[in-house]
Protein backbone atom coordinates (compact mmCIF):
# COMPACT_ATOMS: atom_id res chain seq x y z
CA UNK A 1 0.00 0.00 0.00
CA UNK A 2 1.43 3.35 -1.20
CA UNK A 3 0.95 6.48 1.13
CA UNK A 4 1.11 9.17 -0.43
CA UNK A 5 2.71 12.97 0.55
CA UNK A 6 -0.48 14.33 1.48
CA UNK A 7 -1.10 11.02 3.84
CA UNK A 8 2.48 11.21 5.26
CA UNK A 9 1.84 15.20 6.40
CA UNK A 10 -1.45 14.71 7.87
CA UNK A 11 0.40 11.64 9.53
CA UNK A 12 2.87 13.76 10.73
CA UNK A 13 0.44 16.70 12.25
CA UNK A 14 -2.04 14.16 14.06
CA UNK A 15 1.25 12.59 15.73
CA UNK A 16 2.34 16.23 16.47
CA UNK A 17 -0.70 17.42 17.99
CA UNK A 18 -0.84 14.48 20.36
CA UNK A 19 2.43 15.06 21.51
CA UNK A 20 1.53 18.90 22.20
CA UNK A 21 -1.92 18.92 23.43
CA UNK A 22 -0.81 17.69 26.77
CA UNK A 23 1.71 20.79 27.41
CA UNK A 24 -1.22 22.83 26.89
CA UNK A 25 -3.74 20.92 28.52
CA UNK A 26 -1.33 20.88 31.91
CA UNK A 27 -0.75 24.74 31.70
CA UNK A 28 -4.50 25.17 31.32
CA UNK A 29 -5.09 23.50 34.23
CA UNK A 30 -2.45 26.21 36.27
CA UNK A 31 -2.49 29.04 38.28
CA UNK A 32 -0.25 31.81 38.59
CA UNK A 33 0.91 31.93 42.44
CA UNK A 34 -0.74 35.48 42.14
CA UNK A 35 -4.08 34.33 41.42
CA UNK A 36 -3.70 32.27 44.74
CA UNK A 37 -2.10 33.96 47.25
CA UNK A 38 -1.26 37.51 48.62
CA UNK A 39 1.67 39.26 50.13
CA UNK A 40 1.06 40.20 53.77
CA UNK A 41 0.71 44.05 54.75
CA UNK A 42 0.16 44.61 51.02
CA UNK A 43 -3.49 45.90 50.88
CA UNK A 44 -6.09 48.39 49.84
CA UNK A 45 -7.78 50.87 52.51
CA UNK A 46 -11.54 52.18 52.90
CA UNK A 47 -12.10 55.45 52.66
CA UNK A 48 -15.21 57.61 52.96
CA UNK A 49 -16.65 61.08 53.32
CA UNK A 50 -19.66 62.90 53.36
CA UNK A 51 -20.52 65.82 51.08
CA UNK A 52 -23.11 67.61 48.41
CA UNK A 53 -23.99 67.43 45.19
CA UNK A 54 -24.96 70.29 43.40
CA UNK A 55 -26.82 71.11 39.93
CA UNK A 56 -29.85 68.68 40.01
CA UNK A 57 -32.71 69.23 37.71
CA UNK A 58 -34.74 70.11 40.85
CA UNK A 59 -34.56 66.26 41.97
CA UNK A 60 -32.96 66.81 44.79
CA UNK A 61 -34.06 66.19 48.62
CA UNK A 62 -36.43 67.92 49.83
CA UNK A 63 -34.88 70.05 52.83
CA UNK A 64 -38.10 70.15 54.84
CA UNK A 65 -37.45 66.54 55.62
CA UNK A 66 -34.07 66.34 55.53
CA UNK A 67 -32.23 69.12 57.96
CA UNK A 68 -28.68 67.66 57.66
CA UNK A 69 -29.03 68.47 54.45
CA UNK A 70 -29.89 72.46 55.17
CA UNK A 71 -27.28 72.30 57.72
CA UNK A 72 -24.44 71.61 55.53
CA UNK A 73 -25.46 74.16 52.93
CA UNK A 74 -25.04 76.75 55.70
CA UNK A 75 -21.71 75.41 56.95
CA UNK A 76 -20.59 75.36 53.60
CA UNK A 77 -21.82 78.72 52.43
CA UNK A 78 -19.85 80.01 55.62
CA UNK A 79 -17.01 78.97 54.63
CA UNK A 80 -17.30 80.67 51.60
CA UNK A 81 -17.74 83.96 52.91
CA UNK A 82 -21.83 84.12 53.12
CA UNK A 83 -23.56 84.01 56.43
CA UNK A 84 -27.61 82.87 56.56
CA UNK A 85 -29.40 83.28 59.38
CA UNK A 86 -29.79 79.74 60.97
CA UNK A 87 -33.36 80.79 61.17
CA UNK A 88 -34.33 80.82 57.74
CA UNK A 89 -35.84 78.13 55.93
CA UNK A 90 -34.17 76.95 52.62
CA UNK A 91 -36.08 75.13 49.85
CA UNK A 92 -33.47 74.05 47.82
CA UNK A 93 -34.51 71.16 45.03
CA UNK A 94 -31.17 71.33 43.69
CA UNK A 95 -28.89 69.77 45.64
CA UNK A 96 -28.15 66.47 47.71
CA UNK A 97 -26.64 64.96 50.47
CA UNK A 98 -24.62 61.86 49.83
CA UNK A 99 -22.15 59.85 51.26
CA UNK A 100 -18.30 59.53 49.01
CA UNK A 101 -16.84 56.31 49.38
CA UNK A 102 -13.30 55.01 47.44
CA UNK A 103 -10.61 52.94 48.02
CA UNK A 104 -7.31 53.62 48.51
CA UNK A 105 -5.04 51.03 46.63
CA UNK A 106 -2.02 49.87 48.09
CA UNK A 107 1.66 52.10 47.34
CA UNK A 108 -0.94 54.99 46.30
CA UNK A 109 1.31 58.51 46.08
CA UNK A 110 0.68 62.09 46.54
CA UNK A 111 -1.46 63.28 43.90
CA UNK A 112 -2.51 60.24 42.28
CA UNK A 113 -5.98 59.87 41.57
CA UNK A 114 -8.45 57.40 42.26
CA UNK A 115 -12.20 56.45 41.56
CA UNK A 116 -15.31 57.60 44.09
CA UNK A 117 -18.61 56.21 44.05
CA UNK A 118 -21.05 58.61 45.27
CA UNK A 119 -24.66 57.90 46.96
CA UNK A 120 -27.78 59.86 47.90
CA UNK A 121 -28.51 59.23 52.02
CA UNK A 122 -31.65 61.65 51.43
CA UNK A 123 -34.45 61.89 49.34
CA UNK A 124 -33.08 62.68 46.23
CA UNK A 125 -34.92 61.43 43.04
CA UNK A 126 -31.79 61.48 41.25
CA UNK A 127 -28.29 62.51 41.22
CA UNK A 128 -28.25 62.69 37.13
CA UNK A 129 -26.10 65.49 35.93
CA UNK A 130 -25.38 66.34 39.54
CA UNK A 131 -21.78 67.57 41.08
CA UNK A 132 -19.68 66.79 44.00
CA UNK A 133 -18.29 69.35 45.63
CA UNK A 134 -14.72 69.32 47.05
CA UNK A 135 -15.23 66.46 49.61
CA UNK A 136 -12.90 65.30 52.21
CA UNK A 137 -12.69 61.51 52.35
CA UNK A 138 -11.03 59.67 55.56
CA UNK A 139 -9.67 56.86 56.53
CA UNK A 140 -10.44 54.77 59.80
CA UNK A 141 -7.82 56.64 61.89
CA UNK A 142 -9.99 60.12 61.24
CA UNK A 143 -7.18 61.13 59.03
CA UNK A 144 -7.88 63.00 56.03
CA UNK A 145 -6.35 60.82 52.81
CA UNK A 146 -7.86 61.94 49.86
CA UNK A 147 -9.93 64.74 48.56
CA UNK A 148 -12.97 64.20 46.04
CA UNK A 149 -14.71 66.49 43.75
CA UNK A 150 -16.18 66.10 39.88
CA UNK A 151 -19.27 65.07 38.07
CA UNK A 152 -21.36 62.25 38.42
CA UNK A 153 -21.62 59.61 35.73
CA UNK A 154 -25.08 57.89 36.57
CA UNK A 155 -25.97 55.25 34.23
CA UNK A 156 -29.91 55.19 33.83
CA UNK A 157 -32.72 57.71 33.08
CA UNK A 158 -36.12 58.38 34.78
CA UNK A 159 -39.24 60.41 34.04
CA UNK A 160 -42.11 61.35 36.13
CA UNK A 161 -45.58 62.63 34.79
CA UNK A 162 -49.10 62.85 36.06
CA UNK A 163 -48.80 60.89 38.94
CA UNK A 164 -46.77 57.72 36.69
CA UNK A 165 -43.07 56.98 37.09
CA UNK A 166 -40.95 54.81 34.86
CA UNK A 167 -37.38 54.46 36.25
CA UNK A 168 -34.10 52.50 34.05
CA UNK A 169 -31.54 51.18 36.05
CA UNK A 170 -30.43 52.98 39.63
CA UNK A 171 -30.32 56.83 39.55
CA UNK A 172 -29.31 57.39 43.33
CA UNK A 173 -25.68 56.36 43.02
CA UNK A 174 -23.25 56.97 40.53
CA UNK A 175 -19.31 57.14 40.03
CA UNK A 176 -16.53 59.76 39.02
CA UNK A 177 -13.58 58.03 36.93
CA UNK A 178 -10.44 59.92 39.16
CA UNK A 179 -12.47 61.59 41.09
CA UNK A 180 -10.34 61.62 44.20
CA UNK A 181 -6.58 63.23 44.74
CA UNK A 182 -4.79 61.26 47.26
CA UNK A 183 -3.30 64.15 49.67
CA UNK A 184 -1.80 61.51 52.59
CA UNK A 185 0.13 58.56 51.89
CA UNK A 186 -0.01 54.91 53.80
CA UNK A 187 3.36 53.40 54.55
CA UNK A 188 3.60 49.87 52.99
CA UNK A 189 6.57 47.28 54.02
CA UNK A 190 7.28 44.82 51.47
CA UNK A 191 8.17 42.33 53.77
CA UNK A 192 9.28 42.29 57.33
CA UNK A 193 13.38 42.14 58.16
CA UNK A 194 14.51 39.19 54.99
CA UNK A 195 11.44 37.47 54.99
CA UNK A 196 8.28 38.27 52.64
CA UNK A 197 5.35 36.16 53.67
CA UNK A 198 2.16 35.19 51.43
CA UNK A 199 -0.89 34.60 52.55
CA UNK A 200 -2.85 31.51 50.73
CA UNK A 201 -6.76 33.41 49.71
CA UNK A 202 -8.24 30.13 50.87
CA UNK A 203 -6.69 27.04 53.69
CA UNK A 204 -5.50 24.50 51.69
CA UNK A 205 -2.45 22.40 53.03
CA UNK A 206 -2.03 20.44 49.54
CA UNK A 207 -1.96 23.33 47.51
CA UNK A 208 0.34 25.82 49.93
CA UNK A 209 3.13 22.81 49.72
CA UNK A 210 2.82 22.72 46.05
CA UNK A 211 3.43 26.56 45.98
CA UNK A 212 6.27 25.96 48.51
CA UNK A 213 7.91 23.09 46.58
CA UNK A 214 7.63 25.59 43.10
CA UNK A 215 9.24 28.40 44.81
CA UNK A 216 11.99 26.27 46.03
CA UNK A 217 12.65 24.91 42.21
CA UNK A 218 12.41 27.94 40.84
CA UNK A 219 14.07 30.31 43.50
CA UNK A 220 16.73 27.36 44.84
CA UNK A 221 16.40 25.30 47.98
CA UNK A 222 15.18 26.50 50.88
CA UNK A 223 13.61 30.01 49.74
CA UNK A 224 10.20 28.94 50.90
CA UNK A 225 8.88 27.49 54.18
CA UNK A 226 5.39 26.43 54.98
CA UNK A 227 4.36 27.76 58.60
CA UNK A 228 0.67 26.37 58.25
CA UNK A 229 -1.76 25.56 55.92
CA UNK A 230 -2.00 29.58 54.65
CA UNK A 231 0.87 31.47 55.45
CA UNK A 232 4.11 30.96 53.31
CA UNK A 233 7.79 32.24 54.45
CA UNK A 234 9.91 33.44 52.08
CA UNK A 235 13.48 34.54 51.84
CA UNK A 236 13.56 38.07 50.30
CA UNK A 237 16.95 39.13 49.11
CA UNK A 238 17.44 42.90 50.48
CA UNK A 239 17.00 46.52 48.72
CA UNK A 240 13.81 47.31 47.18
CA UNK A 241 14.56 47.33 43.61
CA UNK A 242 16.31 43.45 44.16
CA UNK A 243 12.72 42.58 46.49
CA UNK A 244 10.50 43.93 43.63
CA UNK A 245 12.03 41.91 40.57
CA UNK A 246 12.25 38.90 42.98
CA UNK A 247 8.49 39.08 43.94
CA UNK A 248 7.03 39.72 40.39
CA UNK A 249 9.57 36.49 39.53
CA UNK A 250 7.67 34.90 42.50
CA UNK A 251 3.90 36.25 41.51
CA UNK A 252 4.24 34.97 37.63
CA UNK A 253 5.06 31.12 38.63
CA UNK A 254 2.41 28.53 37.56
CA UNK A 255 0.81 26.08 40.43
CA UNK A 256 -1.50 23.76 39.91
CA UNK A 257 -3.43 23.87 42.76
CA UNK A 258 -5.03 21.00 44.29
CA UNK A 259 -9.25 19.99 43.52
CA UNK A 260 -11.21 21.70 46.30
CA UNK A 261 -13.69 19.70 48.66
CA UNK A 262 -17.03 18.82 47.10
CA UNK A 263 -19.54 21.76 48.37
CA UNK A 264 -22.69 22.33 47.77
CA UNK A 265 -23.85 26.22 48.04
CA UNK A 266 -27.68 27.57 49.01
CA UNK A 267 -29.47 30.27 49.15
CA UNK A 268 -32.85 30.23 50.29
CA UNK A 269 -33.52 33.65 50.48
CA UNK A 270 -33.37 34.06 46.44
CA UNK A 271 -33.34 29.72 45.77
CA UNK A 272 -29.62 29.35 44.01
CA UNK A 273 -27.88 26.40 43.94
CA UNK A 274 -24.65 25.96 43.27
CA UNK A 275 -22.25 22.76 43.17
CA UNK A 276 -18.92 22.16 42.45
CA UNK A 277 -17.36 19.01 39.95
CA UNK A 278 -16.36 17.34 42.40
CA UNK A 279 -20.32 16.71 44.24
CA UNK A 280 -21.00 13.10 43.94
CA UNK A 281 -24.25 11.40 44.80
CA UNK A 282 -24.90 7.62 46.32
CA UNK A 283 -28.09 5.75 45.21
CA UNK A 284 -31.19 6.79 47.09
CA UNK A 285 -34.73 7.06 46.43
CA UNK A 286 -36.37 10.20 46.65
CA UNK A 287 -40.11 11.38 46.84
CA UNK A 288 -41.09 15.42 47.54
CA UNK A 289 -44.60 15.89 47.03
CA UNK A 290 -46.02 19.20 45.01
CA UNK A 291 -47.69 21.63 47.53
CA UNK A 292 -49.76 24.70 46.14
CA UNK A 293 -51.60 26.90 48.22
CA UNK A 294 -53.81 29.24 45.95
CA UNK A 295 -56.14 31.92 47.99
CA UNK A 296 -58.91 34.00 45.90
CA UNK A 297 -60.87 36.67 46.85
CA UNK A 298 -63.88 38.40 45.74
CA UNK A 299 -65.47 41.73 46.30
CA UNK A 300 -69.48 41.46 47.43
CA UNK A 301 -71.49 44.10 48.05
CA UNK A 302 -74.18 43.80 51.41
CA UNK A 303 -78.05 45.73 50.82
CA UNK A 304 -79.35 46.32 53.29
CA UNK A 305 -83.62 46.18 53.10
CA UNK A 306 -85.82 48.29 51.87
CA UNK A 307 -86.98 49.45 55.38
CA UNK A 308 -83.98 48.38 57.25
CA UNK A 309 -81.89 51.43 58.90
CA UNK A 310 -78.44 50.38 57.20
CA UNK A 311 -75.93 51.08 54.69
CA UNK A 312 -74.75 49.48 51.83
CA UNK A 313 -71.10 48.21 52.57
CA UNK A 314 -68.55 46.51 50.23
CA UNK A 315 -67.19 42.95 51.82
CA UNK A 316 -63.83 40.66 51.00
CA UNK A 317 -64.85 36.83 50.73
CA UNK A 318 -61.13 35.01 50.82
CA UNK A 319 -61.72 31.09 49.35
CA UNK A 320 -58.14 29.01 50.58
CA UNK A 321 -57.70 26.46 48.65
CA UNK A 322 -54.38 24.09 49.55
CA UNK A 323 -53.42 21.17 46.71
CA UNK A 324 -51.02 17.93 47.35
CA UNK A 325 -49.56 16.39 44.88
CA UNK A 326 -48.89 12.81 44.88
CA UNK A 327 -45.04 12.39 46.03
CA UNK A 328 -43.80 9.66 43.69
CA UNK A 329 -40.60 7.46 44.82
CA UNK A 330 -37.97 8.38 42.52
CA UNK A 331 -34.38 6.02 42.14
CA UNK A 332 -31.72 8.48 41.35
CA UNK A 333 -28.75 6.33 40.86
CA UNK A 334 -25.23 6.69 41.68
CA UNK A 335 -23.64 9.70 40.03
CA UNK A 336 -19.90 9.81 39.37
CA UNK A 337 -19.35 13.11 37.97
CA UNK A 338 -21.49 16.70 37.74
CA UNK A 339 -23.11 16.11 34.95
CA UNK A 340 -24.44 12.81 36.27
CA UNK A 341 -25.30 14.64 39.69
CA UNK A 342 -27.30 17.03 37.59
CA UNK A 343 -28.88 15.38 35.92
CA UNK A 344 -30.22 13.00 38.26
CA UNK A 345 -31.45 16.57 40.39
CA UNK A 346 -33.19 17.43 37.28
CA UNK A 347 -35.28 14.14 36.98
CA UNK A 348 -37.56 14.98 40.08
CA UNK A 349 -38.44 18.08 38.14
CA UNK A 350 -38.26 20.01 41.30
CA UNK A 351 -38.36 24.07 41.45
CA UNK A 352 -35.05 25.92 43.48
CA UNK A 353 -36.95 26.09 46.76
CA UNK A 354 -37.78 22.00 46.87
CA UNK A 355 -34.07 21.11 45.46
CA UNK A 356 -32.73 22.95 48.77
CA UNK A 357 -35.07 20.83 50.92
CA UNK A 358 -34.08 17.59 48.96
CA UNK A 359 -30.01 18.24 48.93
CA UNK A 360 -30.85 18.59 53.15
CA UNK A 361 -32.54 15.57 53.63
CA UNK A 362 -30.15 13.79 51.10
CA UNK A 363 -26.91 15.01 53.14
CA UNK A 364 -29.23 13.77 56.05
CA UNK A 365 -29.13 10.16 54.76
CA UNK A 366 -25.42 10.25 53.18
CA UNK A 367 -26.21 10.17 49.75
CA UNK A 368 -25.02 13.09 49.16
CA UNK A 369 -21.13 13.39 48.74
CA UNK A 370 -20.53 17.09 49.62
CA UNK A 371 -20.71 19.56 52.27
CA UNK A 372 -23.61 21.39 51.73
CA UNK A 373 -23.28 25.20 53.18
CA UNK A 374 -26.55 27.53 53.24
CA UNK A 375 -25.91 31.15 52.71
Amino acid sequence: MKINKTGKFLHFVAILACSVLPLFSGAAWADRIKDLASVQGIRNNQLVGYGLVVGLDGTGDQTTQTPFTTQSIINMLAQLGTTLPTTQSLQLKNVAAVMVTANLPAFARIGQQIDITVSSMGNAKSLRGGTLVMTPLKGADGQIYAQAQGNLLVGGAGAVASGSKAVVNHLLAGRIVAGATVEREVPTALGQGPFVHYEMRTTDFGTTQRVVEMINREMGPGTAQAVDGRLIQVIAPEGSSARVAFMGRIENLEVRPVKAMARVVVNPRNGSVVMNQMVTIESCAVAHGSLSVVVKTAQEVSQPNAFADGQTVTTSQSDIEIKQGGGALMHLKAGVNLSDVVRAINALGANPQDLISILQAMKSAGALRADLEVI
